[in-house]
């Protein structure tokens, strides 16, 4: 099986790998790395799954003017990364892209940034309380939805064009030219100037276009990806589907539980508060898929499952690489947070790890949807367990002892599974060592190799 993994999925990794495009969104991603690890470790802080303690960081008033918490604050980092992160994307790609195009690259990003928010709509709508009624209204403002996951396609979409734009008129000889003597600063300021208003005008056109037609560029973007979605209701079927949807979604670097949830997630809500009616009171009829179906049972470790990847990393791997990420990313993981695995490892655009990303979620599904039809373990009560709730106490909470041992046999099923594709992973980064030290020391050079009987 190794053989036959190398065989089909090296190649296709090694044409991937050489792609422009697909190169500048892995290595654009790279950029919001290091700001999601750590904007991990507060959102862990923030959402540790004690009762107490979330208790305390909600009732402890920092901010006496406001009434701002300690939780309010200890989101903030958070917001500042996961909830912006398309803003980071859409600059490190185009900022790699412009690399690739062999133009200007700090200028590149910033014209694909000034294009996204060109197109983006300025607006927010929400209810304002007018003495004792409550009225919509739109207000000016970035639309945080916008800046976050949802807008990363469109960010990617940007980025594109508008190096391309960039790069196109710069080829043409289309800038201004500067005399000798002009600081280098100054010159590639104005050599600038042209493309960036090509690059400029271009997306307002786009803009005004979409404005004629009554919508905008992100809301019918979103929409699209949506529509695979619509249908998806209270069946195995369903939930099979979308995360299908889900994990590809993430694949190609954007956050598919936002595009997904965004469908998928009001309706798992409503099946949960109907399962707590069905608990509570006997009303109606409990139902397998519902939220906590989904958060306690269908992946541990964050999407892909990647808890199982984890362990596989850590069990069988031998390249530094992937060692040294697997602990750092373990804490994280078992609390549910795998940003560092996703973009580290990487996941996205990494096709030797695409079968298991989307295999092993998809397997904990049927298993357990089949282990709670046949009542060998009972369906979740609906009440909230936070999603950062490790697994096996989980289960325990959500069902009892038998649904915190599925969780266990899960996450085994799902070592076994990730073992062989990522035994490749390890030996591909393996020789990628080996010729990193390999070069190393031929550039060293060693003072008791030399010899003057030589000369």
């Amino acid at each position: 099986m190794m053989k036959q993994l190398e065989k089909y999925l090296m190649p296709l990794a090694e044409k991937i790998g050489r792609n422009k495009y697909l190169m500048s969104i892995r290595d654009g991603f790279l950029v919001s790395t290091p700001l999601l690890i750590a904007g991990s470790i507060f959102l862990l802080i923030a959402n540790f799954p004690i009762t107490a303690w979330t208790k305390f960081l909600e009732s402890t008033i920092i901010n006496q003017k406001t009434g701002e918490t300690l939780a309010a604050f200890l989101s903030k980092p958070s917001d500042a990364t996961f909830t912006i992160m398309a803003v980071f994307a859409v600059m490190g790609i185009a900022y790699s892209f412009a690399g690739q195009m062999k133009t200007n690259k700090i200028f590149g990003a910033a014209c694909a940034l000034m294009s996204w928010f060109l197109i983006m709509p300025y607006s927010i709508t929400g209810n304002v309380a007018v003495g004792s009624k409550t009225i919509e209204t739109t207000l000016s403002g970035i639309p945080l939805g916008w800046v976050g996951a949802k807008g990363i396609f469109v960010g990617i979409i940007t980025a594109f064009l508008s190096v391309h734009i960039y790069a196109w008129v710069e080829g043409k000889g289309w800038t201004i030219k500067m005399p000798a003597g002009v600081p280098p600063t100054v010159v590639e300021s104005f050599s600038a100037l042209i493309p960036a208003t090509f690059v400029m005008t271009f997306f307002f056109l786009v803009n005004l276009m979409f404005g004629f037609l009554g919508t905008n560029v992100f809301q019918i973007i979103f929409e699209f990806l949506q529509t695979p979605l619509l249908n998806l209701g209270d069946t195995l079927g369903a939930m099979v589907v979308a995360y299908i949807f889900l994990h590809l979604f993430w694949f190609f670097g954007i956050n598919g539980g936002s595009v997904v949830g965004a469908v998928f997630n009001p309706i798992l809500q409503t099946l949960s508060a109907e399962n707590i009616l069905f608990f509570t009171k006997g009303q109606g009829t409990g139902h397998i898929i519902c939220q906590q179906f989904q958060d306690l049972f269908a992946t541990f470790g964050g999407c892909g499952s990647t808890l199982s990847l984890l362990i596989a990393m850590l069990l069988f791997c031998k390249s530094k690489r992937i060692t040294d990420l697997g602990k750092l990313a373990l804490v994280p993981g078992i609390f549910g947070i795998n940003e560092p695995i996703v973009f580290g490892l990487p996941i996205v655009l990494n096709p030797t790890m695409l079968i298991p990303f989307m295999l092993v979620p998809t397997v904990n599904i049927i298993i357990s949807y089949f282990c709670m039809a046949l009542k060998i373990v009972p369906i979740c009560s609906g009440i909230n367990i936070p999603w950062t709730m490790p697994p096996i106490i989980s289960g325990f909470l959500a069902t009892n002892w038998v649904g915190a041992l599925l969780q266990a046999a899960l996450i085994v099923i799902g070592v076994i599974i990730y073992m062989p594709f990522i035994k490749v992973l390890d030996k591909q980064y393996l020789n990628e060592e080996a010729q990193a030290q390999a070069a190393k020391e031929e550039d060293d050079i060693n003072l008791d190799d030399l010899s003057f009987d030589d000369l």
